[in-house]
């Protein structure tokens, strides 16, 4: 991935490719988890020399750090290390729900409903409408890279309009936002699981739910996708001007009568699902109220992944039954097989994230650093707006040497959501916060997993296009997102509006 060399290098490119080398000279994010695991236990000893410790500001208790590497602690970290790994809390989830969306995946449907959506779109809302799919898309793990991005640039192209335009939307929806949805993703599991692993730091009884943010980023998609059209129509679409290029121009082949069929036997399954769901909420004893009869506490929220592996699989299922790409239980079996395949490095890097953030516990660092960090801060005085900017470029920043916003988290979490904690603001918040800063700049960061395959897919319509062409198409995305989802976190915090069910903005200390 390099810029152009018929053309002069700016500083600006320079600048791109030092962070392009920078980043691929990183080691993999499993061995830097092992490394940082390593470097927990070696800071234990020295912590524990130097008789580092810090007064809990709720209880008083004066915590020291403890050495891992005694024989109690040598113990502990042996005896622990299959438990660290099997209970961590974000693994399960994310395997249940993949299991779920992998069937619907391997069935077609969720690929034939980014087809309807984008099909049936009118001509004057086409750009809004492949933004707004690119970030729904994000639910079922890659499948707007790999399917919604290029079709875009078809779509895009059969219309008369430039194809690289079209991709542009479609990434922009898809890696810029990749934070929001309607609907609840495989993100939304992983992100809370890590914030109530940090949580726990602090607060061994707190409990993120999958919902966490979810009022946030149901608003969030509609803003997305609304900046996302205004920078393709205003900025990117004028640059580009008409397509003068080779490429003959494909069709898109609508959904056959049996995909028809599929699709609205799917449906059939959703509405019932729904009217099941209904039935155990609705009546003031319903068999899926919560405790005390309540909403928040129900199976509903707190169990929200055991239902989107019953509803996706169960569509997926039926889906393709009716097509005919499902002929027995063995395929269905496969499916589910093939979508886990794909979480194969996500397991090797959870091993070794683990076993960092249960060391990181275990040492009282995290506690001893949250204090620390939190009585810093609130010397400073920032004031919640301030600091959470502050967080959103630091989230930015970072993800521009590091890919993965698991990976991120797992590292930023352990630190950042008990000094938030300490400061009076919730886990939920701070994942928030998070959210936003990892996403303004996927689409401009090498280190997206997906960036080489973005540029091969520029290149099909323009055999010059390189790194400096991602970056300068979407720049314009990057920052006006940035303002944008700044602005609407200013407000949200003004206006004191829960982010998820249940999930306030602030946070006391029990005790």
């Amino acid at each position: 991935m390099s810029v152009s060399t018929k053309k002069k290098k700016s500083l600006f490119d320079y600048f791109l490719n030092f962070l392009e080398k920078g980043g691929n000279a990183l080691p993999h994010p499993a061995t830097l988890f092992a490394l940082f695991a390593l470097g927990v236990l070696l800071l234990s000893v020295v912590g524990h020399w130097l008789n580092w410790q810090a007064t809990h500001p709720a209880t008083g208790e004066v915590i020291s750090t403890v050495n891992l590497l005694s024989k109690e602690g040598l113990n502990q970290v042996l005896n622990q290390m299959v438990g660290n790994f099997t209970s961590f809390a974000p693994l399960g989830i994310v395997l249940v729900a993949m299991l779920g969306i992998g069937i619907a995946e391997t069935s077609g449907l969720i690929g034939v409903f980014i087809r309807m959506l984008v099909l049936k779109a009118p001509k004057r809302i086409l750009t809004f409408v492949v933004v707004f799919a690119g970030i729904l898309s994000n639910a079922a793990s890659d499948i707007g890279y790999v399917l919604l991005i290029p079709l875009a640039g078809v779509i895009f192209q059969a219309m008369g309009r430039h194809p690289i335009v079209g991709m542009a939307a479609a990434f922009a929806g898809v890696s810029g936002g990749f934070s929001a949805n309607l609907i609840i993703g495989t993100i939304d599991p992983l992100l809370a699981g890590l914030s109530q692993e940090a949580a726990h730091i602090l607060d061994p009884a707190y409990h993120v739910n999958p919902t966490a943010n979810y009022y946030f980023m149901v608003v969030s998609t509609f803003l997305v996708a609304l900046l996302g059209t205004w920078v393709t129509e205003k900025i990117i679409q004028p640059r580009f001007g008409t397509y003068q290029g080779d490429v003959v121009q494909e069709t898109i082949e609508a959904l056959s009568p049996i995909e028809k069929k599929g699709v609205k036997w799917s449906l059939v399954v959703f509405a019932g699902w729904l009217g099941l769901i209904l039935l155990g909420l609705l009546p003031e004893n319903g068999v899926l109220r919560g405790q005390n009869g309540g909403l928040l506490s129900s199976p509903v929220i707190k169990g929200i992944i055991t239902f989107l592996f019953l509803i996706t699989g169960t569509m997926g299922v039926v889906y393709g039954v009716v097509i005919g790409k499902f002929k027995n239980d063995s395929d269905v079996a496969n499916g589910m097989a093939n979508s886990l395949k794909t979480l194969s490095h996500y397991i090797v890097l959870v091993f070794f994230a683990a076993q960092f953030v249960a060391y990181f516990k275990w040492s009282n660092l995290g506690v001893i650093m949250a204090i620390t960090g939190a009585e810093t801060l609130i010397q400073a005085n920032l004031g919640v707006i301030p600091l959470m900017l502050l967080f959103i470029l630091l989230a930015a920043t970072v993800n521009m040497l590091m890919g993965s916003a698991s990976a991120k988290w797992a590292i930023m979490a352990p630190i950042f959501v008990p000094i938030f904690m300490l400061l009076g603001y919730s886990p939920e918040l701070s994942q928030a916060v998070y959210r936003i800063g990892d996403s303004v700049t996927n689409v401009i960061s090498p280190m997206m997993s997906f960036f080489a395959l973005i540029i091969a897919y520029f290149q099909k319509y323009d055999s010059k296009a390189g790194l400096g062409t991602i970056i300068a198409t979407m720049i314009p995305y990057s920052i006006t997102f940035f303002i944008g989802w700044s602005i609407l976190l200013i407000a949200w915090i003004l206006l004191g509006t829960p982010l998820g069910p249940g999930a306030g903005l602030f946070y006391s200390l029990p005790g």
